[in-house]
């Protein structure tokens, strides 16, 4: 058997914590339950990550990254503005699809009161990432509209999509998220 590097023992405390917070929020960390999920010492997890803080931001910064890559992607490669919507719903409903877990950013938000203040930046930018990709998705079918109506459209969507998937995942009903998301293109919120 190959013995664990520390970039191996980093990464299985990151999948580990990325799933808790997912699944339970940033307030169900626990580096001694981290620690004996991944089959270390709780000083190791200390040595990669010092604080609660340093991990739950690292968190947040490495799942807005791969989102912002992902939703770069979505972009060049577009069949349109409601392909990419499509995907951009897709991505959290499969969230609740996977255990009931919930947008890692999303319910780190939910707990904002309780999060050190550079969790609480890396969230913020989470969000800011997220509009900034829908407004750019709204210019295609909106050409006409205002840079600012379409950054407050775009936050109307992610505070929509958000929150649906936040009251699908309380009812722990998937169909709650499938029916708001339908209802929000009939009423054109979504293109």
């Amino acid at each position: 058997m190959m013995a664990r590097t520390k970039t191996d023992m980093r990464e299985a405390v990151m999948t580990a914590a990325r799933a808790t917070v997912q699944s339970r929020g940033y307030n169900a960390l626990s580096f001694r339950e981290l620690a004996k999920e991944v089959g270390i010492k709780s000083a190791s997890v200390h040595y990669h990550f010092p604080t609660k803080g340093d991990l739950g931001a690292a968190l947040a910064r490495r799942y807005t990254e791969e989102g912002a890559a992902y939703l770069a992607e979505l972009l060049a490669t577009s069949e349109g503005p409601t392909w990419c919507m499509d995907r951009y719903t897709e991505i959290f409903r499969s969230a609740l699809a996977n255990d009931n877990r919930m947008c890692l950013c999303g319910i780190m938000s939910a707990e904002l009161d309780d999060l050190p203040a550079e969790v609480r930046t890396e969230v913020d930018k989470f969000a800011a990432m997220n509009v900034g990709w829908l407004t750019k998705v709204l210019s295609l079918t909106k050409s006409s509209a205002s840079e600012q109506d379409l950054k407050e459209h775009a936050m109307a969507i992610f505070a929509a999509i958000e929150g649906a998937q936040l009251v699908a995942r309380g009812c722990r009903n998937i169909g709650i998220y499938d029916r708001a998301i339908r209802a929000y293109r009939t009423t054109g919120l979504i293109p």
